[in-house]
């Protein structure tokens, strides 16, 4: 197995880690911006740990910004007013150090790119933009002034996982031949949820296929090769797809997405000498790894979690602004960058475009 394909264990996720709760330097002072499920499960997890501090919540509405506000007990809370976005009152505000980007996709490159020109370090909700250009163009700027940036993808720090990477790298299983992995759900038929716009990035691979292609990239790293087959409703919006990563030597992924279809939402590393498989809850969040080697029992192994799981990736981000670090290790800038770039390859191979593009 190529060493470089390891993704970097986080300090948070080694064996013996104290609770991603406790505190590693001087607080920081969060910003979330918008108010949906997710700003909601990741600020919960946010105000779990003990060197961070909710200080603003932006949102279009101020009464939707207010509210949050009080349910978390935010400091402070903007809306739109005056021709000025919430979001842009939130990174004018000197107090904050850190912004979580929790708004729909086609959103994100407009306001990381207000965030950093504001001087503010960057959690930015997967996927991280639309294109590769705007990943990149992202990239350069928090480069150039020095900010931390990365992208919310917190399945790469969880535990669970990471104990999964140390079984695939230690020659357990043998070399890795083929990964599999889908997640998929039968998403409501309503024209005007994110899910379906195609102006907010809408459709089943830049929502979902980050879970799959993670344990593709830990497994086996970023392909040779990629093939994609995907299916688009009348608004251009693809409803699922399937994608085949090939790898020198022979080996494959198989990675499929889908909002009209209900899946196991599991993953299976095979090698020459055994398998692993998640269990015990999706592929982005599994409490279970069921490994077989050889012609043994199959053993599993469990695992609990801190808050709902959010809390390591935070513990990272917490970490490495402290630190002074720009980058997580774990989860890099780059590999960010080299992500959207498989992802523009597989959206011409299915015909899938966004306004974004024509920018």
């Amino acid at each position: 197995m190529n060493p470089q394909t390891r993704i970097a264990v986080p300090p948070c996720a080694e064996a013996g880690a104290p609770s991603p709760l406790a505190k590693t330097g001087r607080p920081l002072k969060w910003g979330v911006i918008a108010t949906g499920g997710i700003a909601s499960k990741v600020t919960a997890d946010i105000a779990l740990l003990e060197d961070a501090v909710l200080h603003a919540v932006s949102s279009r509405s101020a009464d939707s910004a207010a509210a949050f506000a009080e349910r978390f007990g935010f400091a402070t809370s903007y809306g739109n007013d005056d021709g000025v976005a919430g979001y842009q009152r939130l990174v004018n505000d000197p107090e904050v150090d850190v912004v979580y980007i929790t708004t729909p996709h086609g959103q994100h490159y407009d306001v990381a790119k207000a965030a950093l020109t504001g001087g503010k370090h960057v959690l930015c909700e997967k996927p991280f933009t639309i294109n590769a250009a705007e990943a990149e163009e992202l990239a350069a700027l928090a480069a150039d002034r020095g900010l931390f940036l990365m992208e919310a993808v917190w399945t790469r720090f969880l535990p669970s996982v990471n104990r999964a990477w140390e079984i695939i790298h230690s020659g357990e299983l043998g070399d890795i031949r083929w990964v599999q992995g889908d997640l998929g759900f039968t998403a409501p038929d309503d024209p005007t949820s994110r899910l379906w716009d195609p102006k907010a990035g809408g459709g089943a691979l830049l929502d979902l296929t980050v879970y799959p292609l993670t344990w593709a990239l830990g497994s086996l790293g970023f392909p040779d090769s990629v093939s994609a087959v995907g299916t688009l409703n009348n608004d251009g919006v693809d409803l699922q797809n399937a994608v085949t990563l090939s790898y020198e030597g022979g080996a494959y992924a198989q990675l499929s997405s889908s909002f009209i279809a209900s899946c196991p939402g599991q993953a299976t590393v095979c090698g020459s000498k055994g398998w692993l498989k998640t269990g015990g809850g999706n592929l982005h969040n599994p409490k279970e790894l069921t490994v077989k080697v050889g012609q043994g029992e199959a053993r599993v192994e469990q695992f609990e979690q801190v808050g709902a799981g959010y809390t390591y990736e935070l513990r990272e981000v917490t970490r490495c602004i402290q630190e002074g670090l720009t980058q997580s290790p774990t989860m890099p800038v780059s590999d960010t960058v080299k992500t959207m770039r498989l992802l523009d390859g597989i959206r011409a191979q299915i015909g899938l475009s966004y306004v974004n593009d024509a920018a």
